[in-house]
């Protein structure tokens, strides 16, 4: 497989026509090696339109939707980003190079152990991987300017939202299958906030997020 053609379709052929247009994000991701991200079983899958398969059972988003958040997130070199969902660690490098300092939140050990590892492989120095609930945010930490939450929820917890700075926004993926949507919610002051539905897409669910009460019949 050609590799650098592969990276080149998947920016031409997958990213760029779902409006991604930013030119520094389009040359991020033409430099930042995805395939190191992943399993070596999967890395032939690392340009490819779909979710890849990730240890302990999870999986890394498709690649327009994490440049697609990337992009709606419109981060500053100043910026602190929190993440929700370790992943590959794939996006926590993304979010690095756009912003001062990332911190990303892994509920599985194995999972947090492997994204640690990408990212120091990849030189990555401004993003860490903490064993924690995501669900909880990082209080003691707070607040962020940007959150990210790489998964879905069936709704934004408030309690991550009084983590963002005035100005903050955060992005998840909300709702059920087969039908969720990315929505960016941003802080305009102590208690008001702001929320924009960006795109249609699905996501695998977060752990640790509560789920509303349905009935069933």
């Amino acid at each position: 497989m050609n590799i650098e053609l592969a990276r080149f379709n998947m920016i031409e052929q997958q990213i760029r026509p779902w409006n991604v247009l930013d030119p520094a994000i389009l040359e991020l991701l033409a430099v930042m090696r995805r395939e190191d991200f992943l399993p070596p079983a999967y890395r032939a899958l690392a340009f490819v339109d779909t979710e890849v398969p990730l240890p302990d059972g999870q999986c890394m988003l498709a690649p327009r939707v994490e440049a697609r958040m990337l992009q709606e997130l419109d981060l500053q070199r100043h910026e602190r980003v929190l993440e929700v969902g370790a992943g590959s660690g794939f996006m926590a490098a993304l979010l690095a190079h756009r912003a001062r300092s990332v911190t990303s939140l892994e509920i599985r050990p194995a999972l947090a152990t492997f994204a640690a590892a990408n990212l120091q492989r990849a030189g990555v120095s401004n993003a860490k991987v903490r064993v924690l609930d995501g669900a909880r945010g990082l209080p003691d930490d707070a607040p962020f300017d940007a959150i990210v939450l790489s998964g879905s929820v069936d709704s934004v917890p408030q309690s991550l939202l009084e983590q963002l700075t005035p100005g903050g926004r955060l992005i998840a993926i909300v709702g059920d299958e087969p039908m969720m949507r990315a929505v960016r919610v941003r802080r305009l002051a102590a208690s008001q906030f702001e929320s924009t539905e960006l795109f249609d897409t699905v996501a695998p669910r977060l752990s640790g997020f509560n789920e509303s009460s349905r009935f069933r019949f």
